[in-house]
């Protein structure tokens, strides 16, 4: 899946994991600099040799500098923060470190295409589409450039490993997304000053 977003990351720039986890895709991907930002001091344990690690204050990161990051990446998170405060929060936390020519990558479950079954996870606290989810950006200066409403499966907990090889598969074959996807993808910039 690294490869899929490596059209996005400068080998030469920095990029942000918010919510790494274990690390599947800060370990996966090529860059200068790496970091890993989370809330959980384990992920710190889970990351490669030369992934940084963050621990973030609530959805702030006071270890990473202004217009530090050339890209953050931020997988599944949104839906499970508490209000919508706490989205606008971090959403402008991602604004304040990014540069004018950095990107944020945002995905998320899309309540338009889960249906009922977005609620299926106890963890899940607000509904998000791919249309809330513009809006959400919008109210921190960040405008979409690229709009997948459905892009990946909504979710594989349960499910066998899915094999490298399908996965790059089901990447190459965008007609596929629209009858699987149930999560949104975004590339969202800062908006330009002046416009």
């Amino acid at each position: 899946m690294a490869e899929f977003f490596s059209r996005w990351i400068p080998e030469g720039g920095c990029i942000i994991d918010y919510g790494c986890g274990t690390g599947d895709f800060i370990n996966a991907v090529t860059a200068r600099r790496r970091i890993g930002v989370d809330l959980r001091s384990a992920s710190r344990d889970t990351l490669d040799e030369g992934v940084e690690f963050s621990e973030t204050e609530g959805v702030l990161m006071p270890g990473i500098g202004d217009v530090e990051a050339d890209i953050v990446f931020c997988s599944n998170l949104l839906e499970h923060l508490p209000d919508r405060e706490t989205v606008t929060r971090l959403l402008r936390e991602f604004h304040r470190v990014l540069g004018p020519r950095s990107r944020l990558l945002l995905l998320g479950s899309n309540l338009q295409y889960t249906g009922p079954a977005y609620w299926n996870f106890f963890d899940h606290v607000l509904a998000f589409t791919h249309r809330t989810g513009a809006g959400a950006l919008a109210t921190a200066d960040l405008e979409v450039e690229t709009s997948i409403p459905r892009f990946l499966p909504y979710t594989t907990v349960g499910a066998k490993r899915t094999s490298l090889a399908l996965v790059r598969l089901y990447l190459k074959v965008p007609l596929v997304w629209r009858v699987m996807g149930a999560q949104f993808f975004f590339v969202a910039r800062r908006v330009r000053e002046g416009s």
